[in-house]
């Protein structure tokens, strides 16, 4: 069992695919913490893995993977068409279904604050004390993923693997 996971763990790690999609997130969630630590002068480790902001991880994410399959398979690979269109149901979800919950989020935080501001008990099942308000992203924030997300795969492509795969 120990061979067989160390073997599919090699596998995964020197596929050129996985590896898009890895850094395509991982430079993603890097770039979230350095422009918050920049922006309001704050480390804020929770942004290298948290959802929400500039720019989407999710969308750099897929579209790296999405990417890397146009360059390995070409477009008419219908690998590549079910990532395109899996990546376009990600990206619609972030700006518009995640994005709409978040806004609620908000609104039912500032309306439980109201409530525990004239003393009337409202309590939340779990241990947390608030919904979580960053969910989603704003139409901006995908474009950024989208576009980090395709420049990940090309570079790793063009000077990684110059080309050849």
């Amino acid at each position: 069992m120990i061979d067989m996971l160390s073997e599919l763990w090699e596998a995964i790690s020197q596929n050129y695919i996985a590896q898009a999609a890895f850094w395509g997130w991982v430079s993603a969630q890097v770039l979230k913490f350095i422009i918050v630590l920049v922006k309001d002068r704050t480390l804020r480790l929770d942004r290298l893995v948290g959802s929400g902001g500039f720019p989407s991880s999710h969308t750099s994410f897929v579209m790296s993977t999405t990417t890397a399959l146009l360059l390995k398979n070409g477009p008419d690979s219908d690998l590549f068409i079910v990532s395109l269109i899996f990546s376009i149901v990600v990206m619609y979800d972030a700006s518009n279904v995640r994005l709409e919950a978040g806004r609620q989020a908000q609104i039912l935080n500032q309306i439980v604050e109201h409530f525990k501001k004239r003393n009337i008990l409202v309590t939340l099942k779990g241990s947390q004390q608030s919904l979580k308000e960053l969910l989603g992203h704003t139409p901006f924030e995908v474009f950024g993923g989208l576009i980090l997300g395709i420049a990940v795969a090309y570079y790793q492509y063009s000077y990684i693997y110059n080309g050849v795969l």
